[in-house]
């Protein structure tokens, strides 16, 4: 990736005197797959509107390669759109769908075909350039949009949740191919949705927002390992909380009575004694053993001697590969744990009613400020 393509600064944007946007700053790299994450109502679409040039901001600055965007009309600028909808044109083929901007920019018959070609191949839709959308499913609707919207060549293309109406298999299917094709084009993609998994498939960034605001930005791996806060935490995938507080601090970690238990916590936060703290584990993190099997192995036992919360397994949920295990703390707290199959055993290791003991490896936890 290269120089900045975008460079917004401090946009701000109400309707009908609600805040959609409050000072939203971001620099987009050349080349760069962004996905704007975040529930309904959060900005990413007025944001995403605003860089496309169909809204205007009340303050700020937005630059495209270096120039002001301001007061450009959309279709000046190097920046295409594949709507929600699709908003293909009902009256023509697909072939006539994609060749319509370059139409309106007066390119040759030539120049025309050339480019529709490319398109068509790239999104895999020679078969069916003569067909009228309506003959089209879904999935090929949604590709001749994508072609339409890169056959001009623009620098960046924005999609506005362009998966949503395809179901869960043709919407994996085309996760793939979006981020292979921007792989192919070498352009900057920007891409809103509420689907974390989505997000996470195919950004080398991702945005999270919230009310306006830009919460956390980083890599899809940091956003879920290392939440910024709870809002994202959470927002991200299954996470368990447990609540603690800080009893005394070592050279490089932490001493705190988590869930009434006393464990040693990894963080590069500043703590103080007596400060309340929330302690993060997705599912996956959680290691656990029956109790039983822990007091008959002297060796299991040693290895879970840092497997200090105990509880009882309520139920189970078989998930293919995985299977999902509630578990309630002896000081009440539920937790959800995920665990893989035994390939040497048909059935699950933990049933209802089991007592176990409940671990995680050093440093795998994430500490964060109570926040009430």
């Amino acid at each position: 990736m290269g120089h900045n393509v975008i460079d917004i600064a401090g946009i701000s944007k109400s309707f009908d005197g609600e805040v959609a946007l409050e000072c939203f700053t971001l620099s987009i790299a050349d080349g760069e797959f962004l996905t704007l994450l975040g529930p309904s109502g959060c900005g990413k679409t007025t944001i995403l509107r605003i860089i496309g040039g169909f809204e205007e901001h009340d303050s700020g600055e937005i630059r495209i390669d270096g120039q002001s965007a301001t007061n450009v009309p959309p279709e000046s600028r190097a920046v295409n759109t594949v709507f929600q909808s699709y908003a293909l044109f009902p009256h023509m083929d697909v072939y006539d769908n994609i060749a319509f901007g370059l139409h309106v920019a007066g390119k040759s018959t030539s120049e025309i075909c050339e480019a529709v070609q490319e398109a068509l191949k790239l999104v895999r839709l020679e078969k069916v350039k003569h067909k009228m959308p309506r003959e089209l499913s879904g999935g090929q609707q949604q590709r001749v949009a994508i072609a339409r919207a890169i056959v001009n060549k623009p620098r960046v293309l924005l999609l506005d949740e362009p998966l949503s109406a395809l179901d869960y298999r043709l919407r994996k299917q085309m996760q793939k191919e979006l981020k292979e094709l921007q792989r192919t084009l070498g352009i900057t993609f920007i891409l809103v949705t509420h689907d974390q998994e989505e997000a996470f498939t195919m950004s080398d960034r991702v945005v999270v927002m919230d009310h306006g605001r830009i919460v956390q930005v980083g890599s899809p791996r940091t956003i879920y390992e290392e939440p910024s806060n709870l809002y994202v935490a959470s927002f991200v995938g299954e996470i368990n909380v447990l609540d603690g507080v800080i009893k005394s601090r070592g050279e490089c970690n932490y001493v705190a009575e988590v869930e009434g238990v006393t464990v040693v916590v990894k963080s590069k936060r500043d703590f103080k004694e007596g400060d309340p703290i929330h302690l993060l584990l997705r599912p996956e993190d959680f290691r656990v053993e029956v109790m039983q099997d822990l007091e008959e192995s002297p060796t299991l036992a040693k290895k879970f001697a840092k497997a200090l919360l105990k509880g009882t397994v309520d139920r189970t949920y078989y998930k293919g590969a995985t299977y999902d295990v509630d578990i309630t703390l002896a000081d009440g707290k539920r937790i959800l744990v995920t665990e893989f199959f035994d390939e040497d055993s048909d059935s699950l290791y933990f049933n209802p009613g089991d007592r176990v003991a409940v671990g995680w490896f050093e440093g795998w936890e994430v500490v964060l400020p109570h926040e009430g």
